[in-house]
């Protein structure tokens, strides 16, 4: 397993791009602030009558584990800032200890929403004989749960006192605990314990079917077990935040993988970031913990009502189909359908036909990627398979079907990206388990993460090598490939399967290649090939000549790329961005984006797929890819944007692209002065196209027609899909 050091070329011409950046002309929103108000509209999902409860509950589950994931990572980091006492500003003259003034005022007004969105949602769930009771409402199982507490709680419980003899307990991060006061009845001291809420064991203790009690509860009803002999005065429920950023100085490890090893053990300990306090937690509690803890405290957050609401998956995955939306089954696009039951398509035929554009969830995952994967691995005549991986499924069919390519003597390479955040310790299992079979399987570059998508099947056919290559804007993870909105382009493109063998090269050897054919990489080209694409229309509106940009991202925060599209806006370029998270451009600012629109779409799938379109005077350059408009993606990652030159896929972009900017039920739209606001109140209307059902609709239609016979494509083509 080795790791390879990049060229330094590109990044140290990215440093210098990023300090003229800094130099930018027009108004920009903060980061943080604006992904805070990203999980607010997630939060407005749950608080939306029209959705089932139980697709409420599961965006209430979301906005929790958002909100965790931002403390781990984004807040750390400023509060690292603020200790160092460093003077850095963000890029909208934010200092450290400003933005956790506005992210705390923020987040508490969310919270409360939150707390104030479960209450009611969980009245209506009991309406519908779904309910969570409190232990003194079910006398009746009283005894029954006592008996449970003693069989399956009780032998994993382990209560950790406070005092001279036993120093403040580690407390581990996100886990729940009981803090309990005591009274010795021979001294009358009073005393201070912690109890631990196993997270083993489901949250939602069941009673009845669909009727629930809280863990928390059981135990806290049944603590004289724990404590005998002495007087227990209260309990309240806590819970800490960690730091979880991994750092590793990779030109010192001398095993990336056993170094990852260690720092995903770290994370457990890391500094804690936040304090999750019940309200009703007396004064003299809250002083023992944070001092305890180690936090200040403005990071002691309070919390109304059922605390930890990530708990609420356990209610999510309840077999309650009235109280849930339609399960959506992916079709199979036409071209992959097998000729008869009995025999399987054959992938490799329908690629040479003709580029393939995939639209998951719509279409399906198996019947075409992890098809293409298993094909390769069984088919005698393939030499080789290289993929990237950064998130992959615990199951995964396309592990399995490497393992078994490798285990038959093809060459399969993998580059595992082990740095991907929270995915460490299962991409070091699946690591692990490829290289036992005989795959060679590395890391990628030192000091980047590789999160692009490709694969690359290399195929004996005749006297001669052919190159069959996916390329995508989604993880190689079937799990979320169900969940989220993602592109893929399955191409045997001459120039698209040099490139890719030419990127992997660069990710497994010591190549300093810098310029490809087609595919646009970061941190080589990305950046630089963007800017020119937004220049060329800057300079054809400045021309008189049409010109307009499109942008599906799930962030567009980068200054640089920010002050572009300043720039294109005031020479009159008709911009459109659909932005899922973070978005620090302002829009219909007079003078500066008066041409810019940027809407977001928050539904029933996760929107993860990155469209650009660039009109290109008449001949539009359609591109998809994994990078997202941030400095981190273009600079410190490698990412791999490809263009996509086949009519029909780009008429399908387009038509995508169409229905979201059309949508009147999903979408909010950004106003100059920051605010976010939901597109049907502007418009006054009910709700006439929504984005998930009309594309659900539109994969079912073209699944059902006849599919028109395609010749074998020869060079790039026109860029004009009415060509």
């Amino acid at each position: 397993m080795t790791a390879v050091r990049p060229a330094p070329g590109p990044r140290a011409a990215s440093r210098g791009r990023r300090r003229a950046a800094r130099d930018q002309r027009g108004p920009v929103l903060n980061r943080e602030l604006s992904w805070i108000e990203f999980n607010a509209r997630v939060l407005h999902e749950a608080r939306d009558a029209r959705n089932p409860l139980l697709e409420r509950v599961k965006f209430l589950a979301i906005f929790a584990s958002n909100l965790d994931e931002f403390f781990q990572v984004r807040v750390s980091g400023l509060r690292r800032q603020r200790q160092s006492g460093a003077q850095h500003v963000s890029s909208d003259g934010m200092t450290p200890a400003r933005q956790l003034d506005e992210i705390r005022a923020r987040v508490n007004e969310l919270v409360a929403d939150h707390s104030a969105a479960w209450a009611d949602i969980r009245e209506r769930l009991a309406a519908e004989g779904v309910e969570i009771v409190d232990y003194a409402e079910v006398p009746e199982h009283h005894e029954t749960l006592r008996r449970r507490f003693h069989d399956e709680i009780f032998p994993v419980l382990t209560p950790l006192a406070v005092d001279p003899g036993h120093p403040f307990p580690y407390i581990s991060t996100l886990s729940l605990s009981i803090a309990v006061g005591l009274r010795d009845p021979e001294t009358g001291e009073t005393r201070f314990a912690r109890v631990k809420i196993p997270p083993i064991l489901p949250r939602l203790f069941g009673v009845e079917r669909d009727k629930f009690v809280l863990l928390d509860q059981v135990i806290e009803a049944n603590l004289d077990e724990l404590f005998r002999g002495m007087e227990i005065l209260d309990t309240h429920l806590f819970r800490v935040t960690r730091d979880a950023d991994i750092a590793i100085e990779e030109d010192e490890a001398d095993d990336l993988l056993l170094a990852m090893e260690e720092e995903v053990r770290r994370r457990r300990f890391g500094e804690a970031v936040r304090l999750e306090v019940e309200r009703s937690m007396p004064e003299v509690t809250r002083r023992i913990l944070i001092k305890g803890v180690g936090v200040r405290d403005d990071d002691a957050y309070e919390v109304a009502g059922m605390m930890d609401l990530t708990a609420l998956w356990q209610l999510v995955d309840l077999d309650r189909p009235d109280l849930k939306a339609a399960v959506h089954v992916p079709v199979v696009p036409q071209r992959l359908l097998p000729p008869d039951e009995d025999e399987p398509v054959d992938v490799f035929a329908v690629m040479r036909a003709g580029d393939l554009l995939l639209h998951h969830p719509y279409e399906s995952f198996t019947a075409s990627v992890e098809r293409f994967v298993s094909q390769a691995a069984d088919d005698p005549e393939v030499l080789t398979i290289k993929q990237t991986l950064y998130r992959t499924s615990g199951d995964s069919p396309i592990i399995r079907a490497l393992i078994r390519a490798a285990e038959r003597g093809k060459q399969v390479v993998v580059l595992v990206e082990i740095k991907a955040r929270f995915d460490e310790e299962a991409n070091i299992v699946w690591a692990r388990k490829l290289e036992q079979a005989g795959a060679h399987v590395v890391y990628g570059l030192v000091g980047l993460k590789t999160h692009s998508k490709v694969l690359l099947v290399v195929r004996r056919e005749g006297s001669g090598l052919r190159r069959y290559v996916h390329i995508g804007t989604g993880n190689y993870n079937s799990k979320t490939a169900r969940l989220y909105v993602d592109l893929g382009i399955l191409s045997v493109r001459e120039e698209l399967g040099a490139d890719v063998t030419d990127l992997f090269n660069v990710l497994t050897g010591l190549s300093r290649q810098s310029v490809f054919r087609r595919l646009l990489v970061a941190p080589m080209t990305l950046r630089a090939r963007f800017l020119e694409l937004v220049e060329r229309e800057t300079a054809n509106a400045r021309a008189g000549q049409p010109a307009r940009i499109v942008l599906k991202v799930n962030s567009l925060v980068d200054t640089q790329v920010v002050e572009a599209l300043y720039e294109a806006s005031r020479a009159g370029v008709e911009i459109d961005c659909i932005v899922r998270g973070a978005c620090c451009l302002l829009p219909g600012l007079p003078g500066v984006s008066e041409t810019i629109r940027v809407r977001s779409i928050i539904g029933e799938f996760l929107e993860h797929s990155r469209i650009w379109m660039f009109a290109n005077g008449g001949r539009a350059d359609w591109l998809i890819g994994s990078a997202d408009l941030m400095e981190r993606n273009l600079d410190r990652r490698v990412e791999v944007v490809t263009p996509v030159e086949d009519h029909e896929a780009q008429a399908r972009l387009a038509r995508i692209v169409e229905v979201m900017l059309a949508d009147d039920r999903r979408s909010w739209q950004l106003r100059a002065d920051g605010r976010w606001d939901r597109t049907e109140i502007i418009q006054s209307s009910e709700g006439v196209l929504d984005t998930f059902a009309t594309l659900k609709e539109d994969a079912v239609v073209a699944a059902a027609l006849a599919d028109v016979p395609r010749r074998p494509h020869a060079g790039h083509g026109s860029m004009d899909p009415r060509a």
